[in-house]
């Protein structure tokens, strides 16, 4: 049975953040609304509660039960976390005089308990708060204080039960790696045993038990997630798994074909199915982002269905869904505010009476990478930025038609080619060309031109939760600016766009 930590959610934006730090450590981690949680087995070595945008002094705040956790198993509460601990058994939680945010350093470190062991004094930590603890039980101990948080961190004497006020998972705590790792590896005995290689190992051997010799059908993207479930059901299963390539019309310039070629030396069972006319007939005169994807998945599903349909035998529905796909799909408070429709189209109608196969469910993007890499996947593949699942749609910020597409098919090549052959494609996470629905004036030679403005858009991020604009050196820019001017008839004006997420999100749509 795998050793894990159980990371009880009380909607902190940075709960997905603790447990990436975690798996970091090899140590395998699952993360639970704080309300709707497993009951802890033997398997568990250990809970961290994590922060929450509310305030505990709140009506609604939310209050987990910890009976049969606390004195049982090692505790760890991060910010709410902690405020929790300390204001249910007995202490106080006023508002801060001042709000309690960024970075601060810490003032008085107790070196000799487990949890600090090897962290330096005035070592910076981040603080994301309005309220503090204003008082502690008395069987409460401080092991840790800024200049101005007193009860920066406490641990419950005779327990294995500690709070900390600041967030040690962020990479603005400079020594948070070594905290975590003081709490996890030492303090509740995890024995570092969660590797891409088990993971390869333990997933082969459950797919071959789970499935034995009923067929899989999956659809591929293109995208890593869906590449590196196709291998690691291939590894298992073989030639019982089909997979099913769909090009909607919207890929990247080329992209159909490079990838076909791809999977085909990777020995993949790979069906590619060319439909572009029914994606971009049925996308006509629409704008509206949201019915672009409906339509879209609409018009997948009907695809997929009919190539699915010409297996024999299929008893299985394989997809390349990812952790934080699963934990977004269950909310501490109920469904969240819809921002926008999911990229990746996922399910089929359940007249298909499938069964879901889902092989990649417990990773992050990162480790899905791993992964693939442990299996010896081709590391330009690997490498692939992500790319939504409705393509150059999203990308075109109007309605949709095949000469706005292969405009934008044109840009984007331009600028993609550009960032690999200058060495900056691996140092941004994501890279985009956006087609607008603005016009501009411009000269070219002696005439007069009213064309289109294009968006180049570049980030560096992690995992995509957050992201900052990539500062791409401004004489590389101004290449791509002038090559696409010159070679894409259409367009006479690029703009880079230097917005961060948040505010902004990674696509314009």
């Amino acid at each position: 049975m795998q050793e894990k930590i159980l990371i009880l959610d009380f909607g902190s934006q940075y709960t997905q953040l603790i447990a990436r730090r975690v798996r970091e450590l090899n140590v395998y981690c699952e993360i639970h609304p704080f309300n709707h949680f497993p009951t802890p087995d033997s398997s568990v070595k250990g809970v961290i509660l994590s922060g929450s945008p509310f305030s505990v002094r709140d009506k609604e705040a939310p209050v987990p039960q910890l009976e049969g956790i606390k004195k049982v198993f090692p505790l760890l509460g991060v910010c709410y976390g902690a405020q929790f601990l300390a204001q249910n058994y007995g202490g106080e939680v006023l508002p801060s005089d001042t709000r309690e945010y960024g970075r601060a350093l810490l003032k008085y470190v107790n070196t000799e308990d487990p949890l600090f062991r090897g962290v330096e004094h005035s070592s910076q930590v981040w603080m994301s708060h309005g309220d503090t603890i204003a008082g502690l039980p008395d069987d409460f101990e401080i092991i840790a204080s800024t200049a101005d948080v007193k009860v920066g961190a406490f641990k419950i004497e005779g327990e294995t039960t500690y709070g900390i006020q600041f967030h040690p998972e962020v990479y603005h705590t400079s020594q948070g790696k070594e905290i975590l790792k003081n709490y996890v590896v030492d303090i509740c005995a995890c024995k570092q045993d969660w590797t891409p290689d088990s993971f390869v190992e333990a997933s082969i051997s459950e797919l071959k038990q789970e499935i034995g010799t009923e067929k899989v059908v999956l659809g591929l993207s293109g995208g890593v997630d869906s590449s590196v479930a196709a291998m690691l059901l291939t590894r298992a299963i073989g030639k019982n798994l089909t997979s099913i390539f769909v090009d909607n019309g919207l890929l990247r310039k080329g992209e159909f074909e490079s990838v076909m070629e791809a999977y085909g030396e990777m020995g993949l069972n790979v069906t590619g199915v060319d439909a572009g006319e029914k994606f971009l007939t049925a996308l006509k005169g629409v704008s509206d982002p949201e019915e672009k994807r409906k339509i879209i998945g609409k018009v997948f599903i009907d695809v997929f269905e009919e190539e699915a349909g010409k297996l024999d035998d299929v008893k299985w529905l394989a997809q390349g869904t990812i952790y934080p796909d699963v934990i977004e799909s269950v909310s501490v408070n109920g469904p969240s505010a819809t921002i926008k429709s999911h990229h990746n189209v996922g399910g089929l109608p359940d007249f298909m009476k499938l069964k879901i196969i889902e092989p990649l469910k417990l990773l992050f993007k990162d480790e899905v990478r791993r992964v693939g890499k442990a299996m010896n996947m081709d590391a330009s593949l690997l490498g692939r930025h992500p790319f939504p699942g409705p393509g150059l749609a999203i990308r075109i910020i109007s309605d949709i038609s095949p000469e706005k597409v292969k405009v934008l098919q044109e840009a984007d090549d331009i600028f993609i080619r550009a960032l690999r052959r200058e060495g900056h494609y691996d140092s941004v996470w994501q890279a985009a060309a956006i087609l607008l629905p603005v016009q501009s004036v411009g000269v070219m030679g002696d005439e007069r031109t009213y064309e289109n403005v294009v968006v180049l858009r570049a980030v560096s991020s992690t995992d995509g939760m957050t992201a900052d604009w990539s500062q791409l050196p401004h004489d590389f820019l101004a290449r791509v600016s002038n090559d696409i001017i010159n070679k894409v008839r259409g367009i006479n004006r690029v703009v880079y766009d230097i917005s961060s997420k948040p505010p902004a999100t990674i696509e314009w749509e």
